[in-house]
């Protein structure tokens, strides 16, 4: 059952009279032209920055090179995070500022871990972000090489085999309190008989942990990456490339630097946590006698708020906590995407933060300003109701139609204007209307007036309905408030955002709208009390089953991608992903379209609030 409400009309001599004033014209929108015009961004002061100042200045100018090759070498055991993204910007954009080259290398050392679906995601990745590598390897690609080396290194006594358990390497390496190292047994076996040994390992003579190659390094050093680190294992696992042909797999302390050597990169650029290994990496190369690369250590990029292992990922997956990998609430690059952040964005802000050799902590909402800043000057604007509430213009005829003119931005005219219909029935947002005024509220109540925007004149609510069994307002009545001739127009102290119903139009387009708010309830969810799990926030999806859109929706889907940047250029028109019909719902968010959308049911994301205040 439904109440209507009504309030008497405000008698025409109690409104203040003013003189007649001719109604100021509204400014000419400029003409449309008929190509469709590139959705290119505002360039941004220099996205080149962090490669001509600083940190990556200085390690170019340690060693000059006349044709830079840098590496980007992810493990295919896991999905790309945020923190990835910084050391791809950082590797291939060094590359490609002084006009060289970068590998793709995958280091596919350990087949217990590795899938294809990691390998093609990684690929995607890399190619959405705008980097193109000069060459797609494998460190697999170079496994006969490697051990062609490691029985050289045997045979210069610089390896040896060892057969101690995990317990007494820690236990010669001085893990424990007061207890000082020591050399392994084996350390001091004659090169012939590790030869032998190693040889053993290759053709099975020994089970997984039964027997290691370690290099034979210096144990006098301070340094605990050159404490005789392993070099080879043994693991029964068949290798996605190679198949059945090695039962053993070199470690990543001895194939990064001799991949590095083999590739002939120039500037080997990794985080801070491999400082300590770049002692062992040129020991390497030099025992081996091959080309020695330079590597330099940047800091980590970590953002807090949120999780970035994988294997805590995986747990939020099994949970069912997220929808998956790609859930917009996580930071993997795959769930970035998908919520809608474009690339470009990505990349501007690992060029803000700039290069040092500081770990960098960032908080959720220093990525979300960074993000914001960039729609802010390449997405269109469209009018988006979260809420909607029926409002009935009751003076206006069934068959009312005024094609309304907007601009899909009024800071950047070349991404042109599209036309949306104003009709007696238009939806507004529940949040702009009040059953009860107040003099300091400014949109829609009963008796008062509000602009809708780029619609001629305001409207002013008479009355309404609400439905006894849950008390929402469900119906608006109003009038349009079109002055009497020689009557002044009184400009409306606030406008708000609105959708016509007109069955000719196709209007309203209805939607799903997703907010995407903070996965966990602190900065720290790895310290919760409880675990991780405990800290996870129960209100980070809020649904709005039953928003409407206008029809400028359907043009910003055709000319899609938004903005076309990155590895999201020179996408045919018609042919690009969801994630790409980015948009900014005019005084509520920033959008894109959810990957789950179909032709019975359009889904949109929000991508990152507006930089108001949800109630302004």
């Amino acid at each position: 059952m439904e109440v209507t409400t009504s309030l008497p009309e405000r008698h025409k001599d109690e409104k203040k009279q003013t003189k007649s004033k001719k109604q100021p014209k509204e400014p000419k929108a400029p003409p449309v032209k008929k190509e469709k015009m590139p959705n290119v961004p505002a360039a941004p002061i220099d996205p080149e920055s962090m490669f001509k100042e600083g940190f990556l200045k200085m390690v170019y100018s340690e060693r000059p090179s006349e044709h830079v090759i840098t590496r980007f070498p992810p493990e295919p055991n896991g999905y790309l995070h945020i923190g990835h993204s910084k050391a791809i910007a950082i590797n291939f954009g060094f590359a490609r500022h002084y006009g060289g080259d970068c590998y793709l290398r995958f280091d596919d050392t350990n087949p217990e871990a590795e899938e294809e679906k990691y390998f093609v995601a990684i690929c995607e990745m890399v190619e959405w972000l705008g980097f193109k590598p000069y060459k797609i390897t494998y460190s697999s690609d170079n496994f006969d090489k490697l051990y062609e080396l490691a029985e050289k290194l045997i045979k210069l006594d610089g390896a040896y085999v060892c057969h101690c358990t995990d317990t007494e390497i820690k236990a010669q390496r001085g893990e424990k309190k007061n207890v000082s190292r020591t050399a392994c047994s084996h350390r001091g076996r004659p090169s012939e008989e590790s030869l032998a040994e190693f040889r053993a390992m290759r053709d099975g003579k020994y089970k997984p942990k039964e027997a290691f190659l370690r290099m034979k390094q210096n144990l006098e050093d301070g340094n605990p990456q050159m404490w005789d680190l392993s070099a080879y294992r043994i693991l029964e696992k068949e290798h996605h490339r190679t198949g059945n042909k090695w039962r053993i797999y070199p470690t990543y302390d001895f194939t990064h630097c001799l991949c590095d050597s083999f590739e002939d990169i120039t500037h080997s650029l990794c985080t801070t946590e491999f400082q300590l290994s770049r002692v062992s990496y040129e020991w390497l190369c030099d025992a081996v006698k091959v080309y020695k690369p330079m590597q330099r250590e940047y800091g980590r990029l970590n953002v807090t708020g949120t999780v970035l292992s994988k294997r805590k990922i995986a747990k939020l997956v099994e949970e069912k906590i997220v929808r998956g990998w790609d859930d917009p609430r996580l930071y993997t690059l795959v769930a970035l995407r998908r919520r809608g952040v474009p690339p470009g964005a990505i990349l501007s802000f690992v060029n803000e933060l700039g290069v040092s050799t500081a770990l960098t902590n960032i908080q959720l909402a220093r990525f979300d300003q960074s993000v914001r800043r960039y729609l802010e000057q390449t997405v269109p604007r469209l009018m988006l109701i979260l809420d909607p509430i029926l409002v009935i213009i009751d003076d206006l005829s069934n068959d009312h139609l005024e094609e309304i003119k907007l601009p899909f931005s009024p800071k950047d005219p070349t991404m042109g204007n599209h036309v949306v219909p104003f009709t007696k029935n238009v939806y507004i947002d529940r949040s702009d209307f009040r059953e009860i005024d107040s003099k300091d509220y400014f949109r829609l109540a009963p008796g008062k007036s509000v602009g809708l925007l780029k619609v001629p004149f305001p409207i002013k609510a008479t009355s309404f309905e609400k439905d006894e069994a849950t008390g929402l307002v469900t119906l608006v009545h109003a009038t349009y408030e079109k002055p009497e001739e020689g009557t002044a127009f009184k400009k409306p102290k606030t406008y708000i955002q609105w959708v016509a119903s007109s069955t000719k139009h196709n209007s309203p387009i209805r939607a799903e709208v997703r907010f995407y708010n903070s996965l966990f309830k602190s900065e720290n969810p790895d310290a919760a009390v409880n675990g991780f799990l405990s800290d996870v926030n129960p209100s980070s999806e809020e649904i709005f089953p039953n928003a409407v859109i206008e029809t400028g929706l359907e043009e910003v889907k055709d000319r899609a991608p938004w903005p076309e940047e990155e590895g999201e250029q020179n996408v045919e028109k018609g042919h690009a992903g969801f994630e790409t019909v980015r948009f900014q719902g005019l005084r509520v968010a920033y959008f894109a379209m959810d990957k789950d959308t179909s032709e019975e049911k359009i889904i949109i994301n929000r991508i990152v609030s507006l930089k108001e205040d949800s109630g302004k």
